[in-house]
Order: C-alpha cells, then structure tokens, then sequence
C-alpha cells in the first residue's frame, strides 16, 4: 500500500490569485475574440438559434459534450466521490446511461420533426397555443434551475481561489459570471455559444486526462492502491461501498432511486441539449453527433472516478469540506496538491469555461424558447419576421441573465451535481412524458401534453418547495426555518410518474381528437427524416 501524506494548505491558494485570474482572463479574451467573429453571420433566425445548421457532426458531438459535462461533472461529482465514494460515483453512472437513453430514444425524432425548439414538435400535430406556452414556461423553469447550479458553481470555485469566504464576495463574483454569460449570448448567439462549447470540451477532457494520469501515475497505475489509499486517508471503508450517503434509512434509499430516475430519465428532457441537434444539417450528421458525445462524456466519466477518489487519498476529505466552496473545491485543490499554483490556475480557467459554456447554452434556449414559442408564435401568431424575432430573443437573454444571478446568490454553497440532479427532475416530470407521447402513441391529445407538462412541472416544484432542500436541514438553502412536508429531496419518484399518468388521463379524457393526417405525417418524418431538411428552414 502506497500512502501519501496530505499536503494540501488551502490558506496557499491566495498566493496564487493572480495567476489564476490572469489564466481566466485570457481565456476569456480568446473566446470573445471567437464569438465576435462568429456572430458576423447572424443575420436570420435560424443562424442566431441554431448557428445556420453548418455544424459538422463531430463538431456538434463536441459541443454536445461541452454542453452536457457542466459544472455538475466536473467539481460537483467529483466531490460527491471525495466524500460519499460509491454513492457520489452513482452520478457519473446516471448520467452516462441517461445520455444514452436521450439519443438511442429521442434525440433524433426531435430533429427530424423540429425547427429550433421541443415546442416545434409538439406543436406538429397538436394545437398551437396551448402546448406552445406550456413548454416555453417548462423550458424556462428547466434552464433556471439548471442556471442556478452552474451560478452557484461560479461562486463556490472563485471563493476558493480567491480566498474569499463572505457573502458579498461571492456574490460579486456570480454578478460578474453572470455579465459574461449575457454578453456572449447576445453577441454570439448559438454560433459563438458553440464554438465555446467545443473549446471548452477539448480543455475539459484533456484536463482531466492530464490529472486522472497523474492520479494513476502516483499509485503506479493500480486502482486498487488508490482506492485503498482513500480508505487509509478517509478511515472509513464503507468509501467503496453503496449507501454511505443513501443506505442510512429507507428514506434515503427512496431518495436514490429518485435521484436515479431523475437522471435517466431527464436528459432525453433537458432543452439545452436537445435543442443542439437543430445546428446540423442532416439526420446523418445528428447521428454521427450522438456516436461522438458518447464516447466523450463516457471517458470523461471514467475520469471522475479517478479524480474523486484521488482527492479523498491525497487531499482527505476533511480538508474539502472546510475550504472555501466545501464538496464543490476537491477538484481544483487535487490540481494544486499535483501541480501547484499552474495546473491550479489552468483547472480553475477550464472550469470556469465550464461554467461559462453551459450557462450560455441555457440562456440562449430560454431566449429561443420565449421568442420562438411565445412572442413569433403566440403574440404575433406567425407573423413575426426574423428581425424582429432575433431582438425579443435577445432582450430576453438580458432578463433571464439577471434571474440566473440574483438565483445563483440565493443558491451559493450548494452542492453543484445535487442542483443538477434538481434540474434534471424538473425537466423528467414536466418534459419528457409529452415528448415520449407525442413521438410515440398516435392518440396523444392536446389536453393530455397541457396535463401532462403543467402537472409534471407543478408537482416537480412544489415538492422541492417543501423538501429538506429548501429548509429543515444542516445544508438547506433556508436554514433557519423548517417547513419540509416531503421527506424526499429529489421529487422525480412522485412527480415523473404522476406527469405520465396525467398525460394519459388527459388524453382519455379528452373529446376533441387530433388530425390523424397530422399524426401520420409526424409518424413518418420522425422515422424517416423525409421532409425534415426542408421544413426546418423555411
């Protein structure tokens, strides 16, 4: 058994302050150079929403990647593994299967029978108006809670390398994340939104590979001395077992398989990964994405465990939790016991890209989804022209950027990949079941997805409401009050199959049947792509 001693001093990282903004801001400087350049081409609205369809499919599958693997991969699941072991790695696992359940099942259709939005499908062969609003405001519900981890990321990182512990810091600090994240979607749009994607998957990956090397590299590349050295470091075997965080009660193993099924199951849900499938030209290229971003996110995933028990060997689990951003910190303070202030400052900026990359691929969604669905479709009933479209878009950009701030001040101190997993059951319950109905059963009504998509969406937010997330509890976001009515911290048990069943009985229900031709139609273009390219851009 090979052990090493902890040398982690947390109170060093301030001597590194300015390389790691120096780092951060060059990076910053890159990319915007990128985005400026990228947004010189758009002119209509299929180029500001999906980036003109002139992604290569290995590039989209990139982006995908960039777009998928957020803040919650990176310091979130590591420092779930850090300290939870088994049970923090059951993250990395769920959200590996759910992507493949999201392409296998769903990716595809959508992009054979949409335009730029999950609306366009439902709205394919059901009444416009009614599922057009009730998927803008589950759209914009997903991203936001979504947009709160990845601000409550930004400030547990920048507490860290900064040395700053106050509220105001920290806040601060998400303002200014926040700032960047509205200018690049504005200036950008989905072009230069996936241009830093791509940047930003290559540095993530080859991070991670570097530091999950250096792991292995240390312990002579044998596993098993590295999962023995985190026992030896933790004094806790139970690190390499299931249910140190969800065996305790029978509570909290119905809080696993709620995580679980919130994590399967909302990936095939979630609109900013969905809607990536709109920036390529062809089902061909759709597929050869999908075939890409698996083997991305898959290996990348395999790195999580490597890096989550090596913080729990070489860093110790204690020293994570009392440093400045707790569980969210084990990532960068392995980089800086490896490779000092430099791999340090060059993790922090590839994490920051992280954090910056997905929150404009939600922004720019959200905007899509109220300017598209809305405002063109809604409002103005189709007459809008694309102009004008494009400017309430990026109005839009401008409000939900400074909603995701003021919620990522209020969320600060969270655990990253546990908001995620939040998001991830919002968009299962509200989300999926209309998907799945909609591509899948041809006597799915309007009724049934309005059902279905408020009943999912309503549930999913009350339970959180009144879970031990929001208050009741040591890490509660309102510590000082109590009003948790559900025992359960992850709603998606009760609320995914409620919202399948409200779906049903809607459409049972439901007197008014649809245009079968129209289902027909959606039938055969789904299966088949025939139609696809020409639809979506006119």
């Amino acid at each position: 058994m090979i052990t090493i001693p902890m040398a982690v001093d947390v109170a060093a990282l301030k001597d590194t302050t300015l390389l790691n903004i120096g780092i951060f801001v060059l990076f910053v400087a890159v990319t915007m150079i990128i985005v400026l350049r990228a947004s010189r081409n758009n002119k209509t609205a299929a180029d500001y929403y999906a980036a003109g369809r002139s992604f290569t499919g290995s590039q989209n599958g990139t982006a995908i990647a960039g777009d998928y693997l957020s803040a919650a991969s990176f310091l979130g699941i590591t420092g779930a593994i850090a300290i939870n072991g088994y049970d923090g790695f059951m993250y990395s696992i769920g959200f590996l299967v759910a992507w493949l359940v999201a392409l296998l099942l769903v990716a595809e259709l959508l992009r054979n029978t949409g335009k730029f939005t999950m609306a366009d499908v439902l709205s394919f062969r059901l009444r416009q108006r009614p599922v057009r609003i009730a998927a803008a405001i589950s759209t914009l519900a997903v991203c936001f809670f979504y947009l709160l981890a990845q601000m409550a990321g930004a400030g547990s990182l920048v507490s860290l390398l900064l040395g700053i512990s106050d509220w105001g810091g920290q806040a601060l600090v998400i303002i200014v994340v926040g700032a960047l994240m509205i200018v690049y979607v504005l200036i950008g749009g989905m072009k230069g939104t996936t241009w830093v994607q791509i940047i930003k998957a290559i540095l993530l990956i080859a991070g991670a590979a570097v530091m999950t090397l250096w792991v292995l590299a240390i312990y002579g590349f044998n596993l098993s001395s590295l999962l023995g050295a985190a026992v030896e470091t933790s004094g806790n075997p139970a690190v390499l077992n299931p249910g140190l965080q969800y065996g305790k009660s029978e509570a909290s193993k119905l809080d696993f398989m709620s995580l679980a099924m919130a994590l399967v199951l909302g990936t095939a849900a979630l609109p900013h990964v969905l809607m990536r499938f709109y920036t390529v030209p062809t089902a061909k290229e759709a597929r050869k994405s999908v075939v890409w971003s698996i083997w991305l996110i898959g290996i990348f995933y395999l790195f999580t465990l490597v890096l989550g028990y090596g913080a729990a060997a070489l860093v110790g689990a204690d020293t994570i939790k009392s440093a400045p951003g707790g569980v969210n910190s084990a990532a960068p303070l392995l980089a800086f016991y490896l490779g000092g202030p430099v791999l340090l400052g060059f993790i922090s900026a590839v994490a920051f890209a992280t954090i910056l990359a997905v929150v404009a691929g939600l922004t720019i969604t959200a905007a899509a989804s109220f300017a598209h669905d809305i405002y063109a479709n809604v409002i103005a009933k189709g007459k809008a022209d694309a102009e004008t479209e494009v400017k309430v878009a990026r109005r839009t950009v401008v409000v939900i950027g400074i909603l995701a701030i003021l919620g990522g001040i209020f969320a600060n101190g969270q655990n990253v990949a546990f908001l995620v997993a939040l998001a991830f059951a919002v968009a299962a319950s509200a989300n999926l079941p209309t998907i799945v109905y909609s591509l899948f059963w041809r006597k799915f009504t309007t009724q049934g997805a309005v059902w279905s998509m408020y009943g999912g969406l309503g549930s999913a937010i009350i339970l959180i409401i009144f879970s031990p997330v929001v208050s009741g509890g040591a890490t509660s976001m309102i510590k000082d009050a109590n009003f948790a009515l559900f025992p359960l911290s992850n709603p998606g048990i009760v609320s995914i199959p409620l919202a399948f069943f409200l779906g049903w009985l809607g459409t049972v229900l439901d007197k008014n049947k649809e245009d079968p031709a129209k289902q027909a139609e959606m039938e055969v273009r789904s299966l088949t792509g025939v139609g696809a390219e020409k639809a979506v851009d006119h």
